[in-house]
């Protein structure tokens, strides 16, 4: 079994929803966010590779072109735009095309993120 992945970043505004009155977070502020796509499986031994990468940026493009530098809270789909949010609207656009995707990575801050892995 292999486990590759491609980093992505993209630029972002965003403010959360349903928090308690002046919960910094409740204000609009924006992220340099981390994505990283991860593939898991078998080598193909003929190619030499789980994948090729540019199937993974192929894959990605649209999600980048959604989100970079929008205002994510009027991305269809991410009304509430916690990272977990983010990673599983990610998740659920590119996975169709990339049936190997193991786990969607999406980081807000360089110590602060989130993991979408779900369960087969």
């Amino acid at each position: 079994m292999f486990h590759v992945f491609r980093e992505y970043r993209f630029e972002a505004a965003h403010r959360l929803t349903g928090l308690p009155e002046g919960h910094k977070c409740a204000r609009l502020h924006g992220h340099s966010f981390v994505v990283q796509l991860h593939c898991s499986g078998p080598m193909d031994e003929a190619k030499g590779w789980l994948i090729d990468y540019y199937d993974i940026d192929t894959a990605w493009a649209p999600c980048h072109e959604a989100l970079d530098h929008r205002f994510l809270n009027d991305v269809a789909g991410l009304h509430n735009p916690t990272s977990e949010h983010v990673a599983r609207w990610i998740w659920e656009r590119v996975r169709p095309q990339l049936p190997s995707l193991s786990r969607v990575v999406v980081k807000e801050t360089c110590d602060a993120g989130c993991i979408y892995a779900p369960e087969p």
